[in-house]
């Protein structure tokens, strides 16, 4: 059953520039033989890169029913929820609030040519680690990254990140719900309320000069990558894979603990540790997300504490510091 699983994720091998001229190289000189004339090397064929398409929520129908929870629409995207509220989580002395760490994402999304790309991002308990993990490849759904987005922590969790590439959704969200079965994740009960955040939201947002929003108990900013991102000949949507977090948790008196993730190209993530750093705010992980997303992505996650709008002075430089612009602005 698992072969048949594994059959529908697609490879797109390419042949590359750099691969061409390594065989060149490598081919044999022979003493004494006439140079050969000069030639040009012949000109790289244009990439045929792959768009998303648009959807609406009833074209997923058969993907809510095996993956056995109710998602949404973010413009190109096909968005789930799986926050672990079941978990108590604490870290430097405060209790993680769910939305702050501890929210599962999954999203898909249909392309131009009829094929499907899934991308996630799961919470799991070291407990559930290996299980998670086995699930998962059992399927065809890969793993492209693990690592923590918390500094010393009880429980000891992880965070996944997930990618599968199919015709058909449907055995891809059931691999999902195979998957997160063998975990304590429990069905999403949103909150019906949202409570008084003891923050100058106001202030934070006329630091970051863009509107913010709350997230239950939370209040967050985010930022998407200016120029297009690739995941092999595919076209990301803004925001799918790509985004810049900055999250509050307030912890009384205008005060507030920070935790979120940088997206940056190599060239910026030096000049971004300096500015956090200098900051006072904590470094917990420098890594990818991705295997073959073009440019080159790398993720920051940090820490920091202390009054909420001085927080946000240090965020707002590490902001500008990359090639980023408000999520609200993103139209596409």
């Amino acid at each position: 059953m698992a072969d048949n699983r594994q059959r529908t994720i697609l490879t797109r091998p390419t042949a590359t520039r750099r691969g061409l001229l390594a065989a060149g190289a490598a081919a044999p000189v022979l003493a004494g033989a006439a140079t050969p004339a000069a030639r040009a090397l012949p000109r790289e064929r244009p990439r045929a890169l792959i768009k998303p398409a648009m959807t609406k929520l009833s074209d997923w129908t058969e993907v809510t029913k095996a993956l056995g929870r109710p998602g949404d629409m973010k413009r190109y995207m096909y968005h789930t929820g799986l926050p672990r509220r079941d978990l108590d989580v604490v870290s430097q002395g405060v209790r993680i609030d769910t939305a702050l760490a501890l929210g599962t994402h999954v999203s898909f999304v249909r392309y131009e040519d009829g094929a499907h790309l899934l991308m996630g991002d799961a919470v799991i308990t070291e407990q559930e680690l290996q299980s998670f993990s086995d699930a998962l490849l059992d399927h065809g759904i890969g793993i492209t990254a693990l690592h923590k987005h918390l500094l010393a922590h009880r429980p000891a969790v992880w965070w996944l990140h997930l990618h599968a590439h199919a015709h058909d959704p449907v055995p891809v969200a059931k691999g999902l719900r195979a998957a997160f079965d063998r975990t304590g994740t429990p069905p999403d009960r949103p909150s019906t309320t949202l409570p008084r955040l003891d923050l100058d939201t106001k202030a934070i947002d006329g630091v970051f000069g863009a509107a913010g929003f709350q997230d239950e108990g939370i209040y967050k900013s985010t930022w998407v990558r200016a120029e297009q991102i690739l995941d092999g000949d595919m076209i990301l949507p803004p925001g799918l894979g790509a985004t810049t977090t900055v999250n509050f948790q307030p912890v009384g008196g205008g005060r507030a603990v920070t935790n979120g993730d940088f997206v940056m190209t190599a060239s910026e993530v030096q000049a971004v540790l300096r500015i956090l750093r200098k900051g006072g705010i904590e470094l917990v992980e420098l890594h990818h997300h991705n295997l073959t997303d073009e440019p080159r992505l790398f993720f920051l996650h940090y820490w920091g504490k202390g009054d909420a709008v001085r927080l946000a002075k240090v965020l707002r430089d590490a902001v500008h510091a990359t090639g980023v612009v408000p999520m609200a602005g993103v139209t596409g």
